[in-house]
């Protein structure tokens, strides 16, 4: 059960990274001109970069705490973080009736919960 744990941090560490880095990193204009990010056309460029800042810390807090052994309980609470996160995201994109992510934000909300329940139990 620890390595599929470890496996699926290091899944929503990679995912949530590159997600978080890339909202943080670009600007909101030109996410939205890559036509793969229609919900931030109603959000504010602080709301993006809050919204990456969040999974960058997310995607650090499901692993560091754990391989670090300095505040273990962090880490499955981060991974509920991010099945918070998810649930946001799932609601964007239902009230925007953009269907497309809806899978991914399943998977994601789910592997971060398998997480959260995991190391809770470990």
């Amino acid at each position: 059960m620890n390595i599929a744990l470890w496996i699926v941090q290091g899944l929503l560490a990679l995912v949530y990274l590159a997600a978080g880095g890339l909202k943080v990193v670009r600007p909101r204009d030109r996410l939205v001109a890559s036509g793969n990010f229609d919900w931030m056309k109603d959000t504010s460029d602080a709301g993006v970069k809050a919204v990456g800042l969040v999974e960058i810390l997310g995607a650090l807090g499901v692993i560091l705490p754990w391989l670090t052994g300095i505040a273990s309980i962090l880490t499955p609470i981060a991974a509920i973080g991010l099945v918070v996160v998810q649930i946001g995201a799932l609601r964007v994109h239902l009230v925007r009736d953009e269907r497309q992510p809806l899978p991914a934000n399943v998977l994601l909300l789910l592997l971060a919960a398998f997480v959260a329940v995991g190391r809770f139990l470990d």
